[in-house]
């Protein structure tokens, strides 16, 4: 990769992160797919201001074979797609050469989620007469009844919480402020969880962590650690290993949408900010219907 196109790419993130305030993991993901392209396009002795439609498309089908995934091709054309248009705005191209580019056809994927049986099953598996129990049991709660991400649960502050009103504030992504309500159940675990495991869990230690969710050394946790408890009390109630924190976000959604909630209600309490990203659990919606009338209905 030249200098000039290292020097391109860091002004380019830069400019997201001020502007949009995406994640160091989605920053991280742009400068990785445009430094793949500057090192493609150094091999034919060019740089990314002399790309025209021809060379991505060439670079498209290179990272198509390398990955096969016609999902991993939309994503990488959204990258640079982005990139290209931010140089056409400032005033480096005069043209998008992406801007005849064609995404790869994708199908409709349904988001994995599991039944309201299921659900209750994965509540009552920690032993809540432990510090490690309760903690979890209210993790587990209120993945269930907010929705939140799962870096939204681990980083969630103890002056985020209105226990009084039943809300949470939550910071998503691109530093997006949203109010989220976190139910009764959620509240009365909350509520045990803060008057006795975690100062159990914070006895002794040299520290005032500011987190909700603390771990036996009284700091905050991490996302792995998050993954790691949903996997383990997915095994203890028969539920499978492959259970995650964005399975219980999907069953929020799918079962508020079950249950009658209008779509950009959902929208709202998931945080999306297109109105399209929250239609795909409409698609889980009915497919639950057409079961449910297939196993049902008389003439089905």
């Amino acid at each position: 990769m030249s200098a000039a196109d290292d020097v391109i790419i860091r002004r380019f993130l830069d400019n997201l992160w001020m502007s949009h305030g995406l994640s160091d993991n989605t920053l991280g993901s742009y400068g990785s797919d445009l430094r793949q392209l500057s090192s493609f396009l150094g091999d034919k002795g060019s740089h990314l201001l002399q790309a025209d439609r021809g060379a991505l498309q060439d670079f498209l089908a290179f990272r198509l074979s390398k990955r096969g995934k016609a999902s991993s091709a939309a994503r990488l054309l959204s990258s640079l797609r982005r990139f290209y248009r931010y140089q056409v705005s400032e005033g480096r191209l005069q043209e998008d050469p992406t801007a005849l580019l064609e995404s790869p056809k994708l199908g409709v994927r349904l988001p994995k989620s599991i039944s309201e049986e299921h659900i209750e099953r994965l509540l009552r598996a920690p032993d809540t007469h432990t510090d490690l129990g309760l903690r979890d049991r209210l993790m587990l709660e209120m993945l269930y009844a907010s929705g939140l991400r799962v870096t939204e649960l681990v980083t969630l502050r103890l002056e985020q919480i209105d226990a009084h009103h039943g809300i949470v504030k939550v910071m998503g992504k691109g530093r997006k402020e949203r109010l989220v309500p976190i139910g009764d159940e959620a509240l009365a675990w909350l509520g045990e969880y803060l008057q006795s495991a975690r100062p159990d869990l914070l006895k002794g230690r040299d520290t005032t962590t500011p987190f909700l969710f603390v771990t036996r050394r009284g700091g905050g946790m991490t996302r792995q650690t998050a993954w790691n408890v949903i996997k383990k009390y997915a095994q203890q109630a028969h539920l499978g290993g492959d259970l995650s924190p964005h399975t219980l976000r999907h069953a929020f959604a799918t079962h508020l949408l079950n249950h009658g909630a209008d779509l950009r209600a959902v929208q709202m309490l998931l945080g999306h900010s297109d109105l399209s990203t929250t239609q795909i659990y409409t698609h889980v919606a009915n497919e639950r219907l057409r079961q449910f009338h297939e196993q049902h209905h008389p003439r089905a």
